[in-house]
């Protein structure tokens, strides 16, 4: 898991393995269809009945009593406050690298989550929508940078986090458009008072530097109830991420109004290259300077190995 060193004499979490995870399922009822799973998978992720079985049911199962933990407190404080607001909702953060499989964890948990009784209302947003337009990266000659900290509108991000956990109402979220990359003009998903939300991103657990004053810096974990960050060494990383590229280079690139239209007829040669320089400027680059520091900040790891399946589970202890 290498989240310490061997030196380390404390460690703030409890390792599993994977067949250690798998038992902790119980008899946490599997919920998903056969077909569900090709349309909850990400491009080249690994999502099979076995995968489900041994991570994602454990996992829901826990949160499970995460959420219940919760909403007790959350009626033993409204009454010693003597309020009637109403239950803010849950809200799960999930993190890690570009092509590590964020999606399909979020899209798996949120099927899973769904499917509680008494079916709760689950909500999926990531924070592709809160990065700036690409004329403005372009502008700021940051458009390189795309996914790394500076190039998300962060105050945007927060005032819809606040706001979906102050209880509003119909909260808008911005739409981005992975074919013409870039956020899609006066477009919006709306989030209507979900009872769990699922936040996912890249650099959703960064922090921010801390002020001499003393005064409150909000960042965006601070409104998460629980987060996962999905890690990967990174040369599987880079590997799953060149494979992704030659896939859409033969899939989605192939549409004219694809940003990345003139990667298209690449020979495999000439994408695998042009793929290794994109991921060493920028992924790689955002990877070890922005997402890994924040690993240790999740509740949950998943680490996964070369096959793209989780081989342990790293909780923090509470």
């Amino acid at each position: 898991m290498d989240i310490r060193a061997p030196e380390q004499q404390y460690n703030p979490y409890r390792i599993y393995s994977r067949e250690e995870w798998a038992r902790l399922r119980d008899d946490t009822p599997m919920t998903l269809e056969p077909g569900e799973f090709d349309r909850l998978r990400s491009l080249h992720d690994r999502l099979d009945l076995k995968e489900v079985e041994d991570i994602y049911l454990p996992l829901s199962r826990l949160l499970s009593i995460y959420v219940d933990a919760m909403q007790r407190l959350y009626y033993a404080e409204r009454q010693f406050l003597n309020i009637r607001d109403r239950k803010m909702p849950y809200i799960i953060g999930v993190a890690g690298s570009v092509a590590v499989g964020k999606s399909t964890t979020a899209r798996v948990l949120q099927a899973l989550l769904a499917r509680w009784s008494p079916r709760p209302k689950v909500e999926l947003i990531t924070t592709d929508g809160f990065l700036y337009p690409k004329a403005l990266l372009e502008q700021q000659g940051i458009l390189q940078k795309k996914g790394f900290p500076e190039s998300y509108d962060l105050p945007l991000l927060l005032n819809f986090l606040s706001d979906i956990k102050s209880g509003r109402r119909h909260v808008r979220s911005p739409v981005y458009s992975h074919l013409t990359y870039d956020i899609v003009p006066n477009e919006w998903a709306e989030i209507d008072q979900p009872d769990i939300l699922i936040v996912e991103g890249v650099n959703v657990l960064q922090t921010g530097k801390l002020p001499r004053d003393g005064k409150a810096v909000p960042v965006v974990s601070d409104f998460f109830d629980f987060s996962v960050y999905i890690d990967a060494d990174e040369a599987a990383l880079r590997r799953w991420y060149i494979k992704r590229f030659l896939a859409l280079r033969d899939t989605a690139f192939t549409n004219p109004k694809s940003y990345f239209n003139r990667y298209a007829l690449l020979s495999d040669e000439e994408a695998t290259a042009t793929a290794t320089a994109i991921w060493e400027r920028t992924n790689l680059a955002n990877l070890e300077d922005n997402i890994l520091p924040t690993r240790p900040r999740a509740t949950l790891i998943l680490k996964k190995g070369a096959d793209h399946a989780v081989e342990s589970v790293a909780l923090r202890r509470l």
